[in-house]
């Protein structure tokens, strides 16, 4: 399974980013082999439509599972539509190293 953490960085100890459509960048960790790799999120400072630009992001990487703090109306719809997983995460004082940890 591939998962997607939205990230302030490109790098295992960058913070988590509680923004979906807007997050700097999207770590994905395939949870199989346990590599990750960090893409740029091209859309975040989008005048409209973020969070639907970065749901075809998803997509486009394969991600099942994303893991963030808050989801648009519109970007909502359409994970639940293409039946990828979101996952609410309140605290944005941990790393994406801790995030991987706890999925271990």
């Amino acid at each position: 399974m591939k998962t997607i953490i939205s990230s302030t960085g490109k790098k295992l100890e960058s913070g988590f980013d509680l923004r979906f459509g807007r997050a700097e960048w999207f770590c994905l960790l395939d949870e199989e082999t346990g590599e990750t790799t960090f893409h740029e999120n091209e859309n975040k400072e989008a005048s409209h439509g973020a969070g639907t630009k970065a749901v075809e992001k998803v997509i486009e990487l394969g991600a099942s599972k994303i893991i963030s703090g808050d989801f648009g109306p519109k970007a909502k719809e359409l994970l639940e539509k293409f039946n990828i997983q979101m996952v609410l995460l309140s605290d944005d004082s941990r790393s994406i190293a801790d995030i991987i940890d706890r999925i271990k």
